[in-house]
């Protein structure tokens, strides 16, 4: 079994900046990537952004220049450094990890932690 912890959501203002972070436990033979999504009420979970085991990133269009994803191999974990915050980013984040468990490879995700972003 693999758990996926979430931490550092918060309130925020309008171009402030929150960083948040993710930490795999359990029994696994590797993490292949771990990525972040949102997802606001009313609206479906969004990809925001990824990174795989070699270091690619990908990025939601609506947050390119304004987030930055780091995935630590050697700690399994994952943050997202969220600046120039919008209301707009304004949701419930996840913390998604694409495991490879030895028999099963498969998603896993977090709880979720809430960022509101607001004067």
């Amino acid at each position: 079994q693999v758990h996926l912890v979430e931490s550092g959501g918060g309130l925020a203002l309008p171009g402030g900046s929150l960083t948040l972070s993710c930490a795999a436990s359990g029994t696994f033979n590797s993490i292949r990537d771990m990525a972040w999504y949102r997802q606001a009420p009313g609206k479906q979970r969004e990809e925001v952004a990824c990174m795989t085991r070699d270091g690619s990133r990908t990025y939601d269009d609506s947050v390119k220049g304004r987030f930055t994803i780091y995935m630590d191999n050697a700690k399994n974990t994952v943050s997202l450094q969220m600046d120039n915050l919008k209301p707009d980013d304004t949701a419930v984040y996840y913390c998604k990890a694409y495991v490879d468990a030895g028999l099963v490879i498969t998603n896993y995700w977090g709880q979720g932690t809430q960022v509101t972003v607001s004067p």
